[in-house]
């Protein structure tokens, strides 16, 4: 049986990058942002994970 991910706010400043990076993406594919802020979406991408909206998750290693 494996184990849930666990979710843990980015711990270095490349993580946060990576992960506003790839929310940045999504938001310019059209998800909805989850947190009120800037119109532009890298910078709400940042805002999102700074605030804490969009986790990073690590997936269990098989």
């Amino acid at each position: 049986m494996s184990e849930s991910p666990k979710i843990n706010r980015p711990e270095s400043r490349f993580e946060f990058v990576t992960i506003a990076s790839a929310r940045a993406h999504q938001l310019l594919r059209g998800c909805l942002p989850k947190v009120e802020g800037s119109a532009q979406p890298a910078r709400r991408a940042q805002q999102e994970v700074a605030s804490g909206a969009v986790p990073r998750v690590d997936l269990p290693v098989e």
